[in-house]
């Protein structure tokens, strides 16, 4: 899908970009941005939370199932952002798109609180939580009221690079998931040269509210362990994979005001390149992150299209 950019900011958006112009970037910013734009949408689901073995210990999922004795529902492994340091169950991107895609699509919804980065902990610990959640879904289908076949992954920023992981993983241990939706997602380091028309947006952002070189370099040692980049494994880094032959058809949506995007869309274009079905969306107005925005218009487009690729039994 091509999109015109026209490089404004949702009308909406821009109300609350003003905070930032007159201030410092602070907590207070972030949480004036992040004030929901409308009451969180209601489904009859059942939503419960469990805890299953996992390579690193306890392995918490949230469960969204739609009501009705159903046994051979689509499934989407899901993921939340956070830098591989931070977000949680809870987080609107992961609790409001878990309660959306499931109530739109009718569809089994499985957030997986994988194990966050710090002194300790490095890749390819929450690519080791992903994998493992993903194959837990598999084998318990039955119970889930799911389709083994149509089990998806998908993630957000972070998340959306540790999906790419995984299913690059289990592309290579012959267990190739059914899909990836990969929201505005993180699959290069270092980022790609921004293009020009993606440079022209950024320089509308309001002061810290990109991601600077210096700071994604911070994130990516911590992800790392420490570890160089140019040899990382490309499970870390999907985009810097020798071969994408395989990879699962995939669903990119990028934020058109985000440093990222440059990412996401150089991913689409190795992805066609290998001959990978792929949907690629640019969401207009937003900044990165914009699933978090609870009651965005452009945050239920976005539900919309997740929810239709999982009904299209046709994906193979």
């Amino acid at each position: 899908m091509s999109t015109v950019h026209n490089h404004e900011f949702h009308p909406d958006l821009a109300v609350r970009l003003q905070h930032f112009a007159a201030k410092e970037l602070g907590m207070e910013a972030f949480e004036t941005l992040g004030v929901p734009f409308g009451p969180p949408e209601t489904w009859d689901l059942k939503i419960e939370d469990r805890e299953i073995e996992g390579p690193g210990g306890p392995l918490r999922l949230r469960i969204y199932r739609p009501m009705g004795s159903v046994d051979d529902r689509p499934a989407l492994v899901w993921l939340h952002g956070g830098a591989w340091v931070g977000g949680d169950l809870d987080m609107p991107e992961a609790h409001e798109t878990g309660r959306g895609v499931a109530g739109r699509a009718d569809a089994v919804v499985v957030s997986v609180e994988y194990r966050l980065c710090n002194e300790e902990v490095h890749f390819p610990a929450p690519v080791d939580d992903v994998v493992t959640a993903y194959r837990w879904v598999r084998e318990h289908a039955a119970e889930l009221g799911v389709d083994a076949a149509r089990v998806a992954l998908g993630g957000a920023s972070a998340g959306g690079n540790l999906a790419a992981g995984a299913a690059l993983r289990l592309r290579d241990e012959g267990e190739t998931p059914w899909q990836a939706l990969l929201l505005y997602p993180l699959v290069h380091a270092p980022l790609p040269e921004p293009s020009a028309e993606l440079a022209a947006a950024l320089a509308k952002l309001p002061a810290g509210l990109s991601f600077p070189d210096h700071l994604m370099e911070q994130v990516f040692a911590i992800y790392l362990g420490g570890a160089a980049v140019e040899t990382a494994s490309p499970y870390a880094f999907p985009g810097h994979a020798g071969d994408l032959r395989g990879f699962p058809p995939t669903y990119i949506d990028n934020d058109e005001f985000d440093s990222l995007r440059g990412s996401g869309e150089l991913f689409a274009d190795q992805l066609r390149a290998a001959g990978v079905e792929v949907e690629q969306v640019t969401s207009p107005g937003v900044l990165h992150g914009h699933l978090n925005l609870v009651g965005l218009d452009i945050a239920h487009a976005t539900l919309d299209r997740m929810a239709a690729r999982l009904r299209q039994e046709g994906i193979q």
